[in-house]
């Protein structure tokens, strides 16, 4: 049921509570990648744990995402994601003290957790607090989420040239996360919440009865993770190696790839709410893989910024676009419960890229032959899931 327009009043101070963490969640789990050099220099400590920090960051992400369906099945999808600001802001204060990379460590973990805990919770409460407008919310929230991505390196550059301790960026983070979760507290009690989670009690059957569904957003968006973090975790060192890039700018690139996800999920949250949203999803990954083909061929810095602006905006289009899909498609008797289960499932499949392209270079592949056979492989899936959407064989979604 869509809320009246003086529900929808009371709703939005939450919702804009809910970007603010969100920001500050993504935040979190992306802040250790610009802070590898900062850390090995403090601890003394190697390349492998280093870079173990930020796995376990992403690691601590996909972990409870299972987990946090069934506490949806028993608690309310906010006091969930209130959890998650406390966890947010504890996990932070501690890095502040951590003596040594090992306890830095648990917290990179700790914080991962997090964010994994928030996605899986405020994702849906975010659709169901505006459910006359699911694809619009979704890509709000998206934006704020994909703000701190593009942002995390220069705030935390800023941060080190002035206070000269990577800690600085957990002060902040610490502060921040606890003042907004108080916040997020205060307007959820005055919100007129919705209770479509109300039902949801069945986390495994949930999952059965939604299955096809689910089983679409893990295909989709499972298979092309796996391709697109195979792809960006590489990326400056394909660029250096591969396109003759030089080092400082095929960095800048990067950051330019994740911007280009600021707009990508604006827009195509707002264009979910006004086309089918199967045909859509198909129309965005059959972009993705016509720009990752042309990075494969397309040469000069000048035309690697080009392709790479448009290859970001491609694939950052996707997530707005399946969680609109998704999360308009489920009925609210399993919402949280599917919508876990297609988490868990895709963050474990997309896993696995990074492993994938470096074992695959490892035997002597080339960069361009293995992302031109990622392509391939998805434009084949594309071709297939158009096939089977023109006979019907595919879930529509609700709109």
């Amino acid at each position: 049921m869509a809320p009246t327009s003086d529900g929808d009043g009371r709703r939005l101070p939450l919702f804009g509570t809910l970007c603010g963490l969100v920001f500050l969640v993504n935040f979190g789990r992306v802040v250790f990648a610009p802070l590898v050099a900062p850390l090995q220099e403090f601890f003394v400590a190697s390349d492998a744990a280093v870079g173990l920090v930020a796995t376990l960051a992403w690691l601590g992400s996909a972990l409870p995402r299972l987990p946090t369906g069934y506490l949806l099945t028993r608690f309310p999808r906010h006091r969930v994601v209130l959890g998650t600001g406390v966890l947010l802001t504890v996990a932070s204060a501690l890095m502040t003290f951590a003596p040594s990379i090992e306890l830095v460590m648990v917290g990179a973990l700790l914080v991962g957790l997090a964010s994994g805990v928030y996605f899986v919770a405020a994702n849906p409460l975010v659709s169901e607090l505006f459910p006359d407008r699911v694809g619009r919310v979704i890509g709000i929230h998206g934006t704020a989420s994909q703000l701190a991505a593009a942002l995390a390196p220069v705030l935390v550059g800023r941060l080190l040239l002035v206070h000269y301790t990577w800690r600085a960026p957990f002060y902040l983070l610490s502060a921040a996360a606890a003042v907004v979760t108080v916040v997020l507290y205060v307007t959820a009690k005055r919100a007129d919440l919705p209770d479509a989670g109300g039902t949801d009690r069945d986390l495994i059957g949930g999952i059965r009865r939604q299955y096809r569904v689910v089983a679409l957003g893990v295909v989709i968006v499972g298979l092309t993770g796996l391709v697109w973090n195979g792809f960006f975790n590489f990326y400056p060192k394909y660029l250096v190696e591969t396109k003759g890039v030089p080092e400082s700018t095929a960095n800048v690139l990067l950051t330019v790839v994740f911007a280009a996800g600021v707009p990508a999920f604006w827009y195509t949250g707002r264009l979910a709410d006004r086309f089918r949203h199967v045909p859509l999803m198909l129309a965005v990954l059959g972009s993705f893989v016509v720009t990752l083909f042309a990075m494969t061929v397309v040469e000069g810095t000048l035309g690697v910024a080009v392709v790479s602006l448009f290859l970001g905006y491609a694939v950052h289009s996707l997530f707005p676009a399946i969680d609109t899909f998704l999360l308009d498609s489920l009925p609210d008797s399993d919402r949280g419960s599917a919508y876990a289960g297609y988490s868990a499932t895709m963050m474990i499949v997309q896993a696995f890229g990074s492993v994938a392209v470096g074992t695959l270079l490892g035997t002597g592949f080339a960069y361009d032959t293995i992302f031109r056979t990622g392509a391939a492989g998805l434009g084949v899936l594309v071709v297939g899931l158009v096939v089977f959407q023109r006979a019907g064989r595919l879930p529509q979604g609700a709109s």
